[in-house]
């Protein structure tokens, strides 16, 4: 008997653009992107850039940046390109000088000046903001192949808040969103050979 069904084919509906997600698929084993779940901040014929949401750092941004103010938010690892560097998404639009608008109510990067002097007035909380170490970046055509090679499917970010869910659950989360096929690639184990 065949099925009418191929539970490894992405359903190509959505394509990628600046304020969706890419969410890996489950047997994507690359260190930086294995079960992640990006926000495109950047996409067109050049290229594309975006930052993995769901892969903490453990630390914070005082403790990378030198005369940061002391703030309670965790830095991210936003992916393995200029690792050396801060960026930031946030909720606060044009209070921050230079952002560039995501979405709706997401805006990426601007003056951090202007950061720093709010964060050390109190007029910011984390859940306004999300800082990253380093981004992901695709050259021309790069995540049109890996689309094509079925590495990530593309979702619209819903009510889904990339502000503030960034664990390991994101991943899980954002599929299970999907509908029913990607609920099953949610609970497909991370190693079956262990299984």
């Amino acid at each position: 008997m065949n099925l009418n069904y191929d539970f490894f084919r992405i359903d190509k509906t959505l394509k990628p653009k600046k304020g969706r997600l890419l969410i890996s698929e489950p047997f994507l084993q690359d260190a930086y992107f294995k079960r992640s779940v990006i926000l495109l901040t950047e996409h067109n014929k050049e290229g594309s850039v975006g930052f993995v949401l769901n892969k903490p750092a453990k630390i914070t941004v005082s403790d990378v940046v030198e005369d940061f103010p002391e703030v309670n938010a965790e830095l991210s690892i936003g992916g393995p390109v200029a690792t050396d560097t801060i960026h930031f998404c946030h909720s606060l639009g044009e209070l921050v000088p230079n952002s560039v608008r995501i979405n709706n109510n997401i805006y990426w990067g601007g003056d951090f000046n202007t950061i720093k002097s709010l964060i050390k007035t109190g007029l910011i909380d984390n859940s306004q903001i999300r800082f990253f170490i380093g981004y992901s970046g695709w050259g021309e055509g790069q995540l049109e192949r890996e689309l094509s090679e079925n590495s990530w499917v593309v979702a619209d970010i819903r009510s889904w808040n990339i502000l503030t869910h960034y664990d390991k659950s994101a991943w899980k989360d954002a599929l299970n969103n999907l509908g029913e096929k990607y609920k099953m690639w949610a609970n497909y184990p991370e190693n079956p050979v262990l299984n």
